[in-house]
């Protein structure tokens, strides 16, 4: 080696670290040492006439420096610590939130500008492609308060997805409604998430949100996510990012990106010990009552019951749903296709749980649609196909204008309610504005055609019900809910087959029949699910039922069981008669041979016999 004192160096550093001093190990690297070094304490002095080194200052040159998750300045951490440190990391939560009632759960909300990617953690959050996102920088795509159970490792805490926040929003404008709600919003919970686009730094209007979050909470912990973060570490661009977002004056930032699901871990890290400090700190009878409640709320009758609201754009979904919930959930206002996305929401009813979801405007596609609205048209499809009862919402005074109940759209989603086999019930919205003396014979005429125009168009099911309401003046909501309720019970009765059985008999006695030589005779009639109730009449011998004895069927059974305003499918099968064909016996007659009384059929015999 050239240079003596590097090999002496070198030399003591092996002998310190206990390796062998080989040719073969000189080029590899030294392994991490775990005492940190102290900058602030002045490095000894190396005497070279002795040859001995300072252990600290060995320690201190030759040892790995690897840079902690969380932190700018590289420190000194060996194996055993990394281990250490995942075990650490892998403990197990002081409180199990998977067993807590979903009422007690933390609420954290998220906060933040427009499009720094709020409605991709929320989705990153509870799972599920729920909310819509779309990269709209001059537009705004979320514009109500969404609310999840997100899952987050062992954390369970209720999250809310908020509106991108403008502060210099002129007044009545939508912007500065949503703000308005936004704020609102903020006294139901108890932690923040404010994020930030780290690919554009920090903007003016970061700092603008960061002045109205501590003005109008500042009671809420707050965290700075530096959103978008994937390409930092490719860049080097992390250290400076951190300093920006340490402006915003809410403490250490953490790097996370909502599309991929980098830093979770960290955001895990950081939540954890908030929310079980905030959940140590319930008192201990709330959560006796509310585990007894969800004790007894477990059984079968009491599953949760999904209601859509759905509609033409600008008939009152959304006020609909604020009168329903009894507060300010949803953003109402003149303008039409104001909700975008489904808003979905949890309510109690008659001690029933009620998912609530409120759709955005139904729109015929016509294949021009672009952006966000075309995804508004595929999410209010999927969910009034995931609905138990749909509410179709109609405009009172547009019918009273026009002279007719439905248009083409609204018959479209009633019968694509039905052929999906959902219970109907139909509501006429803005009934306060056909209110005064002129209208009194007008109001008299919508009460009694629509029902019957609704009969006309939708043939196909019976006595749906109509409720004639004013969302606005919060009138009729205790009728709407009853009445769904009501078609929710028809929607999953189910009825023995005895008692089906005895109804059969008393039917087919009463219905002429054209032929009575060809009338099929059905052997019995049973229930084979509900949701929606589905039965099958099985048959004797080829006959088939025609439609019209189908149709007759159909209607007796929601006569005599009140079953109107849900679809009711029949199906029939039929039971072959067992009769023996000669074929079968002259070929059973030829294989097995009867066997006389002198006839043996032991083996041993006719072994006997082939012997001789």
């Amino acid at each position: 080696m050239a240079n003596p004192l590097l090999r002496a160096l070198l030399t003591r550093t092996r002998k310190t670290l206990l390796v062998p001093f080989t040719s073969s190990n000189f080029s590899k690297p030294i392994s991490p040492i775990r005492f940190p070094l102290n900058p602030l304490k002045p490095l000894p002095s190396f005497d070279p006439s002795t040859s001995r080194l300072p252990s600290t200052w060995l320690i201190s040159r030759f040892s790995t420096e690897t840079l902690i998750p969380g932190s700018s300045s590289p420190s000194l951490i060996g194996d055993k610590d990394k281990l250490k440190g995942k075990k650490k990391s892998m403990k197990k939560s002081r409180f199990d939130f998977t067993k807590v009632d979903a009422k007690l759960l933390p609420t954290v909300i998220l906060v933040g500008r427009p499009n720094v990617g709020k409605s991709a953690l929320f989705n990153r959050l509870i799972k599920r492609r729920e909310a819509l996102v779309y990269n709209t920088p001059g537009d705004h795509v979320t514009r109500d308060i969404r609310e999840g159970i997100a899952k987050l490792g062992d954390l369970r805490f209720r999250v809310l997805d908020s509106a991108g926040l403008e502060t210099a929003a002129t007044s009545g404008t939508i912007l500065s409604r949503t703000v308005e709600m936004t704020g609102n919003v903020l006294s139901r919970s108890q932690f923040a998430i404010f994020l930030i686009d780290v690919r554009d730094g920090l903007q003016p209007l970061d700092l603008e949100v960061g002045q109205w979050l501590r003005k109008h909470a500042p009671g809420i912990s707050t965290i700075v996510a530096m959103n978008k973060s994937e390409s930092l570490d490719e860049q080097g661009l992390s250290v400076v990012a951190a300093g920006e977002a340490h402006k915003l004056g809410f403490g250490d930032p953490v790097a996370i990106s909502a599309e991929t699901g980098l830093g979770m871990a960290e955001l895990y890290g950081f939540l954890r010990p908030i929310m079980e400090d905030y959940m140590l700190q319930l008192p201990t009878e709330e959560k006796d009552e509310d585990s007894v409640d969800c004790e007894m709320d477990s059984g079968d009758e009491n599953v949760p019951l999904q209601l859509a609201i759905v509609g033409r754009p600008n008939v009152g979904k959304s006020t609909l749903l604020n009168t329903l919930l009894q507060e300010e959930r949803v953003l109402v206002g003149p303008e039409a296709g104001l909700t975008r996305d489904s808003i979905r929401a949890q309510f109690q009813f008659d001690n029933r749980t009620i998912y609530l979801v409120d759709t955005a405007g139904w729109m015929e596609r016509s294949g021009k649609e672009k952006g966000p609205s075309s995804l508004s048209i595929l999410q209010s499809r999927k969910n009034l196909m995931r609905a138990h009862v749909v509410a179709l919402v109609l405009d009172g005074e547009e019918i009273a204008r026009n002279q007719s109940s439905m248009n083409h759209a609204e018959v479209v989603i009633a019968r694509q309610a039905i052929e999906e086999g959902r219970g109907l019930v139909v509501i006429v919205n803005k009934m306060d504005l056909l209110r005064g003396k002129k209208n009194n014979s007008l109001i008299d005429k919508v009460l009694e055609i629509v029902p019957q125009e609704i009969q006309t168009v939708i043939p196909q099911v019976t006595g749906i019900p109509v409720v004639f309401i004013s969302a606005l003046e919060g009138k009729g909501r205790i009728s709407v809910m009853r009445q769904v309720l009501e078609t929710y019970q028809k929607w999953c009765l189910r009825l023995p087959t005895a008692r089906l059985n005895r109804w059969l008999l008393k039917v087919m006695s009463r219905h002429s029949w054209k032929d009575q030589a060809t009338q099929p005779k059905i052997k019995y009639f049973t229930q084979v699910k509900a949701r929606p109730p589905t039965f099958v009449a099985f048959l004797s011998g080829k006959a088939q039922l025609s439609d019209t004895d189908l149709r007759f069927l159909t209607k007796s059974l929601k006569e005599d069981f009140d079953l109107g305003g849900i679809p009711i499918r029949i199906t029939q099968r039929s039971i072959p008669r067992k009769t023996p064909s000669i074929k079968n016996s002259k070929i059973k007659s030829k294989s097995s041979p009867r066997l006389g009384p002198r006839d043996v059929s032991d083996k041993r015999s006719h072994s006997s016999d082939l012997s001789f």
